[in-house]
């Protein structure tokens, strides 16, 4: 947005009459722009429609200003990829669970409970998938459709919409035309995109308990009295997060690790310094993340929780003379299941467990009794991660700890070889290696790595497996506290998550597209990352606020997504739809380009680096239920979401200029300062005012300078999206082109107007279809804003609107 580039036309004169509605032209199919066959956009975009009009400028001159809107094909190809990733995560989860290995009867039977939850959804989430496949020619899904069951998943009225303006150059101009010129004059064109969706929310599961906001904060507020219910280890959501991530980190790192031991032994089978050098230097940063991931607390207590609730579980620390003190409780509890407890954190040293504590499986005694220097102390079940020095000690500090070692041996034996090729010429002298690696005669170099090597994968999968059960435990012990609340949270989640990514990969893919040749823009793009600015105009009343609950967390999740640049395979358009892989905790959406364009990209996208997007949310509501929430209800919501994403933008902004000259930003005829509009958005949101749409206005106007992505959401993406678009275009028109004060309300007449006065036949309702020539020849949205006001107005207008088109059609 704000891309601009030299045109010709010849076709914009100055002695127009005045018009009431100046439409140029009406298109709704590629009249004005064939981009369904252009290789770069036809994956992405379709069906465009497109308005053509010519207003007036202050200076008595005309501009050309072309509205185009358009489907988006990411409305259904993006939830169909992410239903397949959620069906697949979900399988795996349930085999991890399965390869647990044998639990004492209570967790076994969790277990159990929890793999038929994951059952349910991944049946619902396949039988959901199969309906969409059955869908083809659709690219959006109607606001009527909303709360149907099969198209949840799906955004609401998904479009993209681009306000292009062709204006003369203000210097030489005015003296051509009077010379009479031949040549036509030199014209700047402007680009202003925006993306209109519906709010991100669950409509078909409702909002009678409210969105997600509310029931997360509820759920995790009750999340340990489950625990204590359920005898589990309570687990905080950071903790929770924490031990998905070690999962995917450790399942990602293990492939590469093994990968770069294999090159490894290929570059020494061909007996190259240099290869070494290179494979040895990947494969010992591979090898350090790894370690470093696993060097957690969370790991190492997991692991003994797993242990202890095994059948029949009794912790090595336990004396011989007090294992036979305790023999008849350990009998009567051998059948039942742990309950950890020493260390817990909060316990002071003269009420800790001394080393004498038996482990058993014990769950029916949520409180066990524990001796110590203060007499008999009752320990309740915990409720926060348990601490096991001695177990972690000799057991995972061991495993963990070996890899260290083995890759140790690994660049130690390099050397030694490298040094030898360096002396081939001279006696090597003896050198004293560790103490697996033993003094040989100079031969075959892979013949000396390879046991170093194999030794070094199979510690780091006996690492990878024991991680692997260990936080999987945890996840078990998460999700069996939720059962079955936590489910139907994370499946309300998936479908609004569902429905913000499709949006954000729609705006990112339309703002690449329209930056493919600003150096400035692409080099923001891969230094810094990108701002979404999602524009809300939720009420803060009635079921409005769980859709605005939905909506903050749904846009929130959009942080753990990140963007690659890919060279397409082939030029064919179904090679350069935009995919999504990951998993729930980081997910990649990978967009392709055609090599020559790809070829002109800078190197560290090329490269593949991840690129960043960074979403903020403002909600100003702006109806007649917002006025009766400001009056009698609460709008604490969409202050604290407001004062939130200014602190987040605030943030990007600083970074950004650390990291990026302002010359890489786009210029504006306005030459307000970005600081300076920030310090009135802070201002802004903290103020208490009415219906302050000046927070809207100054956050988008802070995106576009920041070469961001626009987003407008309502309800259902109509009538209050449409009246904040155009009301934005012409605000841009008048502040950036010039466009005449005694045109503005007519120009606002026009963008917010389906059919104009003139000889059109017909136009393309994106939700209704062609609409008959019989239909009314104007639809104004306007007018309704001002009728909410007042309740009595709006049912008079309703009662005579109805007697008019009765009588009309009679």
């Amino acid at each position: 947005m704000g891309e601009m580039e030299e045109v010709d036309v010849d076709h914009i004169t100055t002695d127009i009459p005045p018009q009431k509605c100046p439409l140029v032209c009406d298109s709704v199919s590629h009249a004005c722009v064939d981009r369904e066959n252009n290789p770069l956009t036809g994956p992405v975009f379709k069906n465009p429609v497109c308005k053509v009009y010519r207003f007036q400028t202050m200076d008595s001159k005309w501009m050309l200003v072309r509205e185009q809107m358009e489907e988006c094909t990411l409305s259904f190809s993006i939830p169909r990829q992410l239903l397949s990733l959620y069906i697949q995560e979900d399988m795996n989860r349930v085999q991890d669970l399965r390869e647990l290995g044998e639990l004492s009867p209570h967790w076994d039977n969790l277990r159990k409970e929890v793999m038929a939850r994951y059952g349910g959804i991944i049946g619902y989430y396949q039988e959901t998938l199969a309906e969409l496949d059955k869908i083809t020619g659709r690219s959006f899904k109607p606001s009527c459709c909303k709360a149907q069951k099969s198209l949840e998943f799906i955004p609401i009225n998904l479009h993209t919409q681009r306000m292009r303006v062709t204006c003369p150059r203000k210097t030489g101009i005015l003296s051509r035309l009077r010379q009479g010129a031949s040549s036509s004059p030199r014209l700047k064109d402007a680009f202003y995109d925006i993306v209109t969706v519906g709010a991100p929310a669950a409509h078909f599961q409702g909002f009678k308990c409210g969105g997600l906001q509310r029931l997360l904060s509820r759920y995790e507020a009750e999340k340990k009295s489950f625990s204590t219910a359920y005898q589990c280890i309570y687990y905080s959501p950071e903790h929770t997060a924490k031990a998905q991530e070690v999962l995917s980190t450790v399942s990602l790192l293990q492939p590469l690790i093994t990968s770069s031991a294999d090159q490894l032994l290929q570059a020494a089978q061909e007996r190259s310094s240099t290869g070494l050098k290179d494979v040895l230097k990947k494969l010992s940063d591979k090898t350090e993340q790894f370690v470093h991931t696993l060097k957690d607390e969370l790991v190492k207590s997991a692991l003994l929780a797993l242990h202890a609730a095994q059948p029949g579980y009794v912790s090595k620390n336990q004396k011989p003379a007090q294992a036979g003190q305790h023999q008849g409780h350990v009998h009567q509890c051998s059948e039942q299941n742990p309950s950890p407890v020493q260390g817990l954190p909060g316990h002071s040293p003269a009420t800790s467990v001394t080393e004498s504590t038996v482990m058993c499986n014990n769950v029916d005694g949520s409180q066990t009794t524990t001796k110590g220097e203060g007499g008999t102390l009752p320990l309740k079940h915990q409720d926060s991660i348990p601490h096991h020095q001695e177990y972690d000690e000799e057991e995972w500090d061991r495993v963990w700890a070996n890899v260290a070692k083995c890759l140790n041996c690994v660049i130690a034996m390099v050397d030694k070889l490298q040094e030898e090729d360096n002396n081939r010429q001279e006696p090597v002298p003896e050198q004293q290696l560790a103490d697996v690696i033993t003094s040989h005669n100079p031969g075959d170099w892979k013949e000396q790595l390879c046991p170093l090597v194999t030794r070094l994968k199979d510690c780091v999968m006996e690492v990878v497996e024991k991680a692997k059960r260990a936080m999987t435990f945890v996840l078990l012990q998460e999700a069996a506290c939720s059962i079955p609340q936590g489910f139907l949270l994370q499946q309300r989640r998936d479908v609004v998550f569902s429905q913000a990514l499709a949006a954000l990969a729609c705006g990112f893919a339309m703002r690449l597209y329209a930056g493919m040749e600003d150096k400035g823009f692409l080099r923001q793009l891969h230094l810094v990352g990108l701002v979404a600015q999602f524009e809300s105009l939720l009420s803060t009343y009635s079921e409005e606020i769980g859709m605005l609950e939905d909506m903050e967390v749904g846009i929130s999740d959009l942080q753990r997504v990140v963007f690659k640049i890919t060279e397409a395979k082939t030029d064919d358009l179904s090679d350069l739809q935009p995919l999504v892989c990951g998993r729930r905790d980081q997910f990649t959406v990978e967009v392709p380009l055609p090599r020559l364009v790809f070829q002109t990209l800078p190197e560290e996208i090329k490269e593949g680096k991840p690129l960043h997007v960074f979403p903020v949310l403002f909600n100003v509501g702006i109806n007649e239920q917002q006025t009766i929430a400001e009056r009698f209800g609460d709008i604490s919501l969409q202050e604290r979401i407001n004062q939130k994403n200014f602190e987040m933008l605030e943030a990007y902004y600083k970074s950004l200029s650390e990291k990026v000259p302002l010359e890489c930003l786009p210029c504006f005829q306005t030459q307000t300062d970005v600081k300076e509009l920030l310090e009135t958005l802070g201002q802004n949101v903290v103020t208490k005012k009415r219906k302050n749409v000046e927070i809207l206005w100054i956050a988008g106007s802070i995106c576009r300078r920041l070469n961001g992505i626009r987003f407008t959401s309502c309800k259902s993406a109509k009538d209050r999206t449409s009246m904040s678009v155009t009301l934005e275009q012409c605000a841009l028109l008048r502040d950036e082109h010039q466009l005449s004060k005694d045109c503005f309300i007519r120009a606002l007449d026009c963008m917010r107007s389906r059919l104009t006065q003139g000889d059109i036949g017909q136009w393309e309702d994106p939700e209704a279809g062609n609409v008959s020539e019989n239909k009314p020849a104007s639809r104004h949205f306007y007018p309704i804003a001002l009728l909410l006001v007042s309740s009595h107005l709006l049912v008079v207008w309703l009662i005579l609107s109805l007697v008019f088109l009765l009588a009309k059609y009679q």
